[in-house]
């Protein structure tokens, strides 16, 4: 059968995942952060204009590596939920889950018998183009791949015990970002009321036996477990990408501008008549 998911093993396991969230679309990019070492990559598809065919190839990308990967879905009509699903993604993570009637629809069309009535194909990626049984491609489904609702809306907040405990829902997953919008606040992630958002989030999914994510850096890593979230989006590749490449250029303009000084001075020192020795002048 199809490999088990990485991330739902460590987690049953009690164990931490890392994560790495994904904005270019370029199966490359995909294949450096899976090589890299984290335990998941994070395909975006809600505020990236990716389309079903560079998910589909970013998975195979991953796949190579044995990387798990959560595409982050739009919401839309069901086709729109479990695309990524056939394209077998490891899970989708569904943004801006405010109500238990909204998680139960999400759950009916993304979860098959006995737990939901997603619509059945089998000839995909997911259950390698037909090559298993129905009722194992089903089992290994509901079973191995992840529902992730996003919470970050304070009109969830009302109602996370009703999503945390419905089944089919593996994970509720704290947007502090977006949440912190929706307050007033934009960006103040220390916020006490933010603070006090992700803190209910956790405590209500282990309440019901759910993991909890969120994102966070290495540097505030430490804090987050400790109120008891496992999955945890440490790192993007165009936040990468930007500091590596502002680092490089400041280097260089450094190092350039110290090579300039000393050129200018050699010049200077060769025209009063001081000898120049292996680029330098000498005195």
């Amino acid at each position: 059968m199809k490999k088990p998911s990485t991330v739902l093993t460590k987690l049953r396991a009690g164990q931490i995942v890392s994560c790495c969230k994904l904005n270019l679309a370029d199966p490359r990019a995909a294949e450096i952060a899976a090589f890299s070492g984290f335990d998941c990559v994070w395909l975006d598809m809600e505020h990236v204009p990716n389309s079903i065919r560079d998910i589909e190839n970013q998975v195979r990308a991953c796949k190579v590596y044995g990387t798990d990967v959560i595409v982050r879905v739009k919401r839309g009509a069901y086709s729109d939920l479990v695309q990524a699903l056939e394209a077998d993604a490891t899970g989708i993570m569904v943004p801006h889950v405010l109500d238990l009637d909204d998680a139960k629809q999400i759950v009916r069309h993304t979860r098959f018998h006995p737990i939901g009535r997603r619509p059945l194909d089998g000839g995909n990626a997911d259950n390698a183009y037909g090559a298993h049984p129905c009722d194992e491609y089903i089992r290994f489904a509901n079973h191995q791949r992840m529902v992730i609702v996003q919470i970050e809306d304070p009109e969830a907040m009302d109602h996370l015990d009703s999503i945390a405990a419905l089944e089919g829902i593996d994970m509720l997953f704290f947007g502090p970002g977006d949440y912190s919008h929706a307050l007033g606040v934009p960006g103040e992630l220390d916020h006490p009321l933010v603070c006090d958002a992700r803190r209910r989030v956790v405590e209500a999914a282990h309440r019901y036996g759910k993991f909890a994510g969120t994102t966070g850096t290495n540097t505030t890593l430490p804090g987050i477990l400790k109120l008891g979230y496992q999955f945890v989006n440490v790192a993007a590749d165009v936040a990468s990408l930007r500091e590596d490449f502002t680092r490089i250029a400041a280097e260089f303009r450094l190092i350039a501008a110290d090579a300039g000084t000393t050129r200018d001075t050699n010049r200077a020192k060769s025209a009063a008549g001081y000898p120049v020795a292996n680029g330098r002048a000498d005195r």
